[in-house]
């Protein structure tokens, strides 16, 4: 690859993250007016939220494969069109019905196109290089959560929340052109047979569990049908585990969970971003329902998040360089939790630029702990086998945002029970903010089960213990030179004397 092609590929897979973050941003912060708007309450419309994220995990497991075998330029580009049709049947949408199946259509594009750009992207980039790589594509990628809430406040505030969906199109027609004209159609060498049975079953067993368990409470369905749901999706993803061990190619591979870098970047990747996956949905409804702020004065302040998030991406590879992989992700998952966890303490006489600062402070820890769990995953995965790891990784990490949004309205909901309470205030929250942030703390414990030098040939952390070794080395031979000398002066002084 030329030097441009290795600048503007992350540029491409950036414009899918760009879309992808800005529309989950967006929506967030539109969020009471849109249901206002077509006749129900917040917490219901999250469906809207959890439907889009449960399509992805729906989706993604045949991403890799499909890549594989039509080649990545055109699986990204029809992935675009897709979700651009899905943005139109968003702002198209009356009733929540509608709008639901606008955003599952919206989540079968996203399936592909960021899964897909970072198997281009892992596939291009040397793993010595690879926290950088990750770094810079994920800055104009940040841009969209730093727009997003402002943006989607002001289209909200002062024209129509319709027209935060149509701003998809151009974006998405910018993506469209760079993917055709500068991503090689990559196939794979050996073609795999699809393993269409183990789809079916992963696609039934995720949708019933995930489905299942964010309508739970809501009351739009019969707990009958709840507990169908999140039985029949466990009886399904049992059955595919029995599946996947006997066939070749696994739809979602768990045999590469004996990587210890890949597990902990999985299971401590979970928990973490299930604590994180909650704060666009909580802290939105906080600022606008719980204190009264409009949707654009509220896009403004929870927009401090995400500014504190692009500060850090200068400083990612350094940091992870000096501590590591693992004393870093342990630390700094506690710390992230801390931050998010003080939201609780938000209320009506806090000063805004209080919590903008914290916002920010929070967003930066927050965002080195998703750089290094997004790098250190792929740190001991074999070239043949990247394929599989991106399906993996992707499906576990929208299907932790989509529990993460699920466990945060859970516990709005159950505070409201308690108290016995029927509207929503800014008491309700805090409760939901302090389950998430135990639920985040605890993946410290699945980081600190790393290897101490887990993904060293990646952070560069060996080359800086060999240096140091090698100037420890250098200092003793120094000190037992300078020994030697002192003690053949004392011999001869000796016989001097």
């Amino acid at each position: 690859m030329s030097i441009d092609k290795q600048r503007v590929i992350p540029l491409i897979v950036a414009t899918a993250l760009f879309m992808e973050n800005m529309d989950s941003t967006v929506i967030a912060t539109s969020l009471p007016a849109i249901a206002a708007d077509i006749g129900t309450s917040p917490l219901t419309l999250k469906l809207a939220i959890t439907s889009y994220l449960l399509s992805l995990a729906v989706f993604i497991p045949a991403s890799g494969w499909t890549a594989d075998r039509f080649g990545a330029r055109l699986v990204f580009a029809i992935a675009v069109c897709v979700f651009m049709v899905g943005s139109v049947g968003c702002a198209l949408s009356t009733s929540v019905t509608d709008f639901v199946f606008a955003r599952i259509l919206q989540g079968m594009g996203g399936a592909m196109m960021t899964p897909v750009g970072r198997l281009v992207l892992l596939r291009s980039v040397d793993k010595s290089a690879l926290v950088n790589a990750m770094a810079w594509v994920t800055v104009p990628a940040l841009i969209g959560p730093v727009i997003g809430p402002p943006l989607g406040g002001f289209i909200t505030t002062y024209a129509s929340w319709h027209w935060i969906f149509l701003i998809n199109i151009p974006i998405g027609l910018l993506g469209i052109f760079m993917a055709l004209r500068f991503i090689d159609p990559i196939k794979s060498e050996t073609q795999e047979k699809f393993d269409l049975y183990g789809m079916v079953l992963a696609g039934i067993g995720l949708a019933g569990i995930a489905f299942g368990l964010s309508v739970a409470g809501l009351n739009l369905l019969p707990w009958s049908t709840v507990a169908a749901l999140v039985v029949g999706g466990s009886i399904s993803m049992t059955l595919y585990v029995l599946h996947a061990r006997r066939t070749g190619s696994p739809v979602l591979d768990f045999s590469l969970l004996k990587l210890p870098t890949l597990r902990a970047a999985v299971l401590g990747g979970f928990m973490f971003r299930l604590g994180i996956g909650a704060l666009p949905f909580l802290l939105p409804l906080l600022m606008q329902i719980g204190f009264g702020l409009t949707p654009f004065h509220s896009g403004l302040v929870t927009f401090a998040s995400s500014l504190g998030a692009m500060g850090m991406k200068t400083l990612a590879a350094r940091i992870i360089r000096t501590f590591g992989f693992r004393n870093l992700m342990a630390v700094n998952a506690i710390v992230s939790a801390f931050f998010l966890g003080v939201c609780a303490l938000f209320t009506v006489t806090t000063p805004l630029l209080i919590i903008m600062v914290i916002l920010v402070v929070g967003g930066f820890f927050r965002s080195l702990e998703f750089t290094a769990i997004n790098t250190v995953a792929y740190a001991e995965v074999e070239t043949a086998q990247m394929s599989r790891a991106t399906t993996l990784v992707s499906v576990n990490q929208q299907l932790a945002v989509s529990a993460g949004v699920a466990v945060g309205a859970a516990s709005v909901e159950t505070t409201m029970w308690l108290r016995h309470v029927s509207e929503l205030d800014a008491t309700m929250f805090a409760p939901a903010f302090v389950v998430v942030a135990l639920t985040s703390a605890a993946s410290s414990w699945f980081f600190w089960q790393m290897p101490h030098d887990a993904g060293h040939e990646i952070s560069g952390r060996k080359a800086v213990e060999i240096s140091s070794r090698k100037g420890a080395a250098k200092s003793a031979a120094s000190a037992a030179v300078k020994a030697a000398t002192e003690d053949t002066q004392d011999m001869r002084d000796q016989r001097l004397g």
